[in-house]
């Protein structure tokens, strides 16, 4: 399988700012291998959207929104932030 390529929109640096640096290494191994594999165990397609998000960190607190464009073998991850947070604001 061909490996996709990152790209993160220009606010998932903010978004990472407010997380303990160990779990921002954690999301961003998370988002590594997502290059390998796009779709993981546990991923979900969000409904009425053309994303998935996947869960990370201790008890899962942390979502990370993504989309997937196949053709381009491209990932491009929309938004990081706790899960109590990351569905509000569009």
């Amino acid at each position: 399988m061909a490996s996709y390529k990152l790209l993160f929109k220009k606010s998932v640096s903010k978004d990472l700012r407010p997380i303990p640096n160990d779990d921002v290494i954690r999301i961003l191994q998370r988002v590594d291998a997502l290059q390998e594999n796009p779709r993981p165990i546990g991923s979900e397609k969000l409904s009425g959207q053309d994303r998935y998000r996947i869960r990370q960190g201790v008890r899962t607190v942390y979502r990370i929104i993504y989309k997937v464009t196949d053709e381009l073998f491209v990932v491009a991850v929309v938004k990081v932030a706790h899960r109590g947070h990351v569905y509000k604001g569009g």
